[in-house]
């Protein structure tokens, strides 16, 4: 998939693939690779809201966890290979390329707001703690200086500067997840990637934690990845939207443009599995996927999507299919996009 890429970019994601090996037997011999991600690009804007957004198995997750280096820590044999380049106040680092040690001045620019809160927030450290860690390790502030910071964040997330001396196990999920956000923003981020941030959380939950991080990119001039499933909850926060499909993307554009006139099918049936509140809708031309995101580590030949795809031809088998430029910042990779 190719972008248009501008110098202005503050992320520019080149041919992102991430192999996991598969091991077996007694020797543990590499027996396969799980191509979780086979080839993604685009560019983000300082300011820009880009949703990442695709089924469960779709490689949405592993794209942020790839551009945020922290997939070595967890999988060490991991391969990375393409380009995810950060320029940020004149300075320039190839993100998916660093070591730990070179990693560390960068961690200060590009956070992360973890899926579970119940699970990303360590039980043992109070809010205080959680806050201001981030700080002690990237910022040259006084014991002071971080106190009143932490203060600051927590009402800025809607939380009293009294629950500073509480523990995660004290809270909600929504609350536990404004703590979350809080730590992500404590280092002035330049980048913050937002892994499924409501998705454990309640419908009623949801709305409030998404507005907020609205306001929060308004105030702090924030530059965030959305990864969700849901393509109705990104419509709300996303600038663009890129859908995943098996580890590639598959449609790109303007969220408007993306949920009012998709191209791809896929991107179709994502929108048409979107729930509709009133009962008398009329959902007999809804689309109905055939069958489960087939495994990355067996990936039908040529198109993906074909084994599921509603419009699919024989050639469909033969080769991938190119990447088509619409204009406008906006492609898809169909070229039977005419037929729907």
């Amino acid at each position: 998939m190719s972008a248009t890429a501008t110098d202005q970019a503050l992320l520019r994601v080149r041919d992102l693939k991430v192999h996991f090996p598969i091991y077996g037997g007694v020797l543990r011999k590499q027996v396969g690779t799980v191509k979780a991600v086979d080839g993604v690009s685009f560019d983000l804007q300082p300011g820009e809201v880009l949703g990442l957004v695709g089924e469960s198995g779709s490689g949405k997750t592993t794209v942020g966890r790839a551009i945020s280096n922290i997939l070595r820590s967890m999988t060490p044999d991991v391969k990375l290979s393409g380009e995810a380049e950060i320029h940020h106040e004149g300075e320039t680092a190839q993100l998916n390329g660093l070591k730990r040690s070179e990693m560390l001045p960068w961690r200060a620019k590009v956070q992360m707001i973890f899926q579970d809160p119940f699970s990303s927030l360590n039980p043992r450290m109070t809010v205080q703690q959680l806050v201001e860690r981030p700080m002690e390790l990237h910022m040259d502030l006084s014991r002071a200086e971080r106190r009143k910071r932490v203060d600051y964040l927590l009402d800025r997330v809607g939380l009293q500067a009294e629950y500073a001396a509480r523990y995660p196990h004290e809270f909600s999920g929504g609350q536990r997840q404004r703590i979350g956000i809080a730590r992500a923003l404590a280092t002035n981020p330049a980048l913050i990637i937002a892994d499924e941030p409501v998705s454990a959380l309640d419908v009623s939950v949801q709305a409030q934690v998404i507005n907020l991080m609205e306001e929060l990119r308004e105030e702090f001039g924030l530059t965030y990845i959305f990864v969700a499933h849901d393509l109705a909850i990104v419509y709300h926060i996303a600038d663009r939207i890129a859908v995943m499909y098996l580890g590639d993307i598959v449609e790109i554009g303007p969220a408007e443009e993306i949920c009012n006139d998709p191209r791809h099918p896929y991107t179709r049936a994502l929108l048409s599995s979107v729930p509709q509140p009133d009962p008398r809708h009329d959902t007999s031309g809804r689309i109905r996927l055939e069958g489960d995101i087939p495994s990355p580590l067996a990936k039908p030949s040529g198109c993906g999507f074909r084994t599921r795809c509603p419009i699919a031809k024989e050639s469909c088998a033969e080769a991938a299919p190119e990447w088509i430029d619409l204009g406008d910042a906006r492609g898809v990779a169909c070229p039977h996009t005419s037929e729907l």
